[in-house]
């Protein structure tokens, strides 16, 4: 399957995909940091740095879309600043909400899945305008609240996960795509985790004082912990990707 990522940040969602066996041909994040991350761990992958002027007529420019190169899978963290309960929960008026032009994508691209990522507070605000885009563009789709907790991790970072499979080809089958996702969800969970990671467990403490996000001469600190703080565990959304995977494969 071949992905395009958008709001990648260091790219948490994309390494459980490559885990999957999913491809992703190109992100789109616009922070000098993340891209760096990005660059360095998938040199050959065009990024994109501004999600706003990305169109399909770009992607065909760049020879990334064309006869046998379509998107099979969008995954976008699109920013959470405007739904964060550590913000001032503006929701759509506030001007880094970003999920129009996630919206605009899928309707140029018209990939057959997408997973969509965000914080807690997307729950009672903002999520019900992106069922309803999702509707209109003709996609059957599921929200999934997940701690990180769930798969093992030393930290809460509850995260909701928006799942979508088009109708385009079969209403009935769309269906049964995304009530799998929760199905084999349900099951992962309840079984060993050691028999699905695919490395080994990683310690997730940090050691060391706090540090704030003022300078305090440690070169990029306060970028990583930046980036950090937005990333998603890969662990978390890995049960999600590879169920869509073999799903895929099954079609």
């Amino acid at each position: 399957m071949r992905k395009l990522s958008l709001f990648s940040g260091i790219g948490g969602i994309d390494l459980a995909a490559h885990w999957a066996g999913m491809e992703t041909v190109a992100f789109c994040e616009r922070e000098p940091f993340q891209q760096a991350v990005l660059r360095k761990h998938w040199p050959d992958v065009p990024i994109y740095d501004d999600v706003c002027t990305l169109t399909a007529d770009r992607l065909r420019e760049d020879g990334i879309l064309g006869d046998g190169r379509a998107i099979d899978i969008i995954s976008a963290g699109y920013p959470c600043q405007g739904e964060s309960y550590a913000g001032e929960r503006r929701g759509a008026a506030d001007d880094r909400w970003l999920w129009p032009e996630t919206a605009r994508l899928l309707d140029e691209l018209e990939p057959p899945w997408f997973v969509g990522e965000n914080v807690s507070g997307h729950i009672t605000m903002g999520i019900d305008t992106v069922f309803n885009d999702l509707d209109y563009l003709q996609y059957t789709a599921r929200a999934f609240h997940i701690p990180a907790l769930a798969v093992d991790a030393d930290h809460e970072r509850y995260r909701v996960f928006v799942v979508a499979h088009s109708n385009k080809k079969s209403g009935l089958q769309a269906n049964k795509a995304v009530s799998a996702i929760r199905a084999n969800w349900e099951a992962w969970q309840n079984a060993r985790r050691r028999s699905w990671r695919p490395i080994p467990r990683v310690d997730w403490g940090i050691s060391g004082p706090p540090v704030s996000r003022k300078s305090n001469g440690i070169p990029n600190r306060v970028d990583r912990c930046y980036a950090l703080g937005n990333a998603v565990s890969p662990y978390q959304v890995y049960p999600i990707l590879a169920t869509i995977k073999a799903i895929n494969d099954s079609l």
